[in-house]
């Protein structure tokens, strides 16, 4: 046997222990990728374990330590508790009114500048997008004082107006861009046909690209929820009456200088983030496409 055949020989005998290794170190990282996943969603997820569990329990036997996972006794009745101790119905109907209003209004305006951007051909139309995305930067605390001095001199102190009409002109930096980058992903094609058909700009965009951006509109839908319903110094701001509070002040209402009920709130907290839970069951695919969307060439 010559020197080369010898060569040939030993590559095809370590060929498969060569495989073999690979195959057994992509398993290793994908066994440790997973257990590190693993680790971290139950590391991510004892507080709200926690918060559910204190939920059931005696205000007495909450801050023990270490911790009762497992309620003894267990009180039900917690919930009953603190439903009643505050009018919780009237707050969540006032929540849902203010969210129905930011899903119309950030829909509606959002999709309509974002389809303007990404579109229509006007002078400064980039300088004007990079000012609108600037704006971004902007923290919220520091128009803070001067959108409630100017609210409070419309009278709207007291009223859901300071947290809904504002969304009716532009709703938001992020949703702007968000369907900028998703308009200008659809073929210019659609609209040039139907221009031809006679339909203006307007008809395109709400006959044509609407229908077309189901995707985007939820996810829009899904951050908008969210942000609305969790919403808690925009209320603490503007509302003055307990008629008028939202879940996120009504919880507040249950710490007090002198004394907190920590059973009821627990209770209370668990109730109110039920809502969150569930929307992320059903749409938490929105959560990745907002991300997806976020970043389309364009």
């Amino acid at each position: 046997m010559t020197t080369q055949e010898q060569t040939v020989t030993t590559l095809r005998r370590s060929a498969p222990a060569s495989k073999q290794r690979v195959v057994w170190e992509r398993r290793l990282w994908k066994g440790l990728i997973i257990t590190i996943l693993v680790v971290g969603a139950v590391v991510m997820s004892l507080p709200f374990v926690w918060l559910v569990s204190s939920s059931f329990k005696p205000e007495e036997k909450i801050f023990i330590f270490p911790p009762q996972w497992i309620p003894n006794p267990f009180r039900p009745q917690n919930y009953v508790e603190a439903l009643l101790y505050k009018p919780f119905g009237l707050y969540f109907f006032n929540t849902l009114r203010i969210v129905a209003l930011n899903l119309v209004a950030i829909l509606l305006s959002a999709s309509f500048c974002g389809y303007g951007f990404a579109r229509i051909r006007f002078p400064g139309r980039d300088f004007w997008f990079g000012l609108v995305l600037a704006t971004l930067m902007v923290p919220y605390f520091v128009l803070m004082v001067p959108q409630f001095i100017m609210f409070s001199r419309f009278g709207w102190v007291d009223t859901f107006l300071p947290l809904t009409i504002p969304f009716f002109f532009g709703g938001g930096a992020f949703n702007i861009f968000l369907f900028r980058q998703f308009f200008r992903s659809l073929p210019e094609e659609l609209a040039d046909a139907g221009r031809i058909d006679g339909c203006t700009e307007f008809g395109i965009y709400w006959r044509i690209m609407m229908p077309l951006c189901k995707p985007a509109l939820a996810t829009v839908a899904v951050f908008t929820f969210l942000a609305a319903w969790n919403d808690y110094i925009g209320p603490l701001l503007y509302l003055r009456s307990d008629y008028n509070f939202t879940v996120a002040i009504g919880l507040a209402t249950f710490r007090g200088v002198m004394r907190t009920e920590w059973n009821l709130l627990m209770a209370a907290s668990t109730a109110m983030i039920l809502p969150v839970i569930l929307l992320f069951f059903f749409a938490q695919r929105y959560f990745v496409d907002g991300l997806v969307l976020s970043g389309l060439k364009g």
